[in-house]
């Protein structure tokens, strides 16, 4: 789909005339509209376009061609997740890690002609999400389009602000204790990543452990707010805070490496960063990138991650079931088949797993 242009879509903007991409975050401290996707792995991406308007909903439909609920298969499957639970047990028992973030990448074929914008529109009529957003740089090897429910940066002057989601449950029942201790966390990790590039004393935390209903679920968020400190612009703050500390755990570099070591896929857009900067208004938003679809051309998968913080408290097959629950509502979206039309009846139920 190399033919399709470069776009991007993010809070009612749709943007348009591509300008220039580079790979260097000072770009978005100088002028004009960004659209951003920062890869987990660490690359990168910034375009500017020339055109943006307001378009709350999209208005042109496209048939999406998705693969069969049958056809996702995934990178860890029950049996190697569980293990990778224990294993990060066993890492919290020996002192080396507080909380990781376990993930796996679940893929299926894409076709050829297959239009990221088309499952963009999709996800927008029946799985709305407050950071939600798409970029599409086929030329680039850049098709991603995010359902994503969390902050990961926002900033508005000098004032920047992550909102880091821990515990996920079906209802706020469901929650433990267990998903309160992993919230607080990973707050006190994100504190300290802002204090690393915001003004001393600045960072506070306006709201703790609240809970937020989302489609399929519930999940417990904190804000955590501070001031850039004279001389800082995304640059900075880009290097201070990623990868995003909900998704990685704590201690991050600790965490990252056990990361490493058990998980067999890159994440990819999955767990970065994706959203938009206009450098002229000196204000952004980017989300971090879960519930997240993308397409890799070169193998010709879409692809899609779920994942759950591990804590000493965490109960291997309860992790597991709490990537099916991320996963579940939107495989389902995206599986309609390549015949369905974007108006049939929304899915409830898919397999995840292979």
């Amino acid at each position: 789909m190399n033919d399709l242009p470069p776009l991007a879509r993010f809070a009612g903007r749709v943007a348009t005339g591509l300008l220039d991409i580079t790979h260097d975050p000072e770009a978005l401290d100088s002028e004009g509209f960004w659209a951003v996707v920062h890869g987990f792995e660490g690359r990168l991406t910034c375009a500017r376009f020339r055109d943006v308007r307001f378009l709350p909903q999209p208005t042109r439909r496209v048939r999406w061609r998705g693969p069969g609920p049958e056809q996702w298969t995934t990178s860890l499957d029950r049996a190697a997740y569980t293990a990778g639970v224990r294993r990060i047990r066993e890492h919290i028992a020996a002192g080396e890690v507080y909380q990781a973030n376990l993930c796996r990448v679940l893929s299926a074929p894409v076709a050829a002609d297959a239009d990221i914008e088309a499952l963009a529109e999709r996800l927008a009529a029946r799985h709305r999400a407050p950071y939600a957003g798409m970029i599409r740089l086929p030329a680039r090897g850049v098709e991603v389009v995010s359902a994503s429910p969390e902050l990961f940066l926002r900033r508005t002057g000098r004032v920047v602000e992550s909102g880091p989601i821990k515990g996920t449950g079906r209802t706020e029942a469901d929650l433990l204790d267990k998903d309160h201790a992993e919230n607080v966390m990973i707050v006190d990790l994100v504190r300290n990543d802002l204090g690393r590039v915001c003004a001393t004393g600045s960072v506070t935390v306006p709201e703790l452990c609240a809970v937020e209903k989302h489609p399929g679920l519930v999940h417990l968020v904190s804000t955590v707010r501070g001031e850039l400190r004279s001389g800082a612009g995304w640059a900075e703050l880009l290097a201070a805070t990623f990868p995003p500390g909900s998704v990685t755990g704590a201690p991050k570099d600790s965490a990252l490496g056990i990361i490493r070591a058990l998980e067999t896929a890159p994440r990819g857009p999955y767990c970065g960063g994706v959203g938009w900067v206009d450098a002229d208004r000196r204000s952004g938003e980017l989300a971090v990138g879960i519930r997240t679809f993308w397409i890799d051309r070169a193998r010709e998968r879409l692809n899609f991650g779920a994942g759950a913080g591990i804590t000493w408290g965490s109960d291997p097959e309860r992790e597991w079931q709490e990537t099916e629950l991320k996963a579940a509502r939107l495989l389902a979206i995206a599986s309609n088949g390549p015949a369905a039309e974007d108006d049939q009846p929304e899915p409830t139920a898919v397999m995840s797993g292979a």
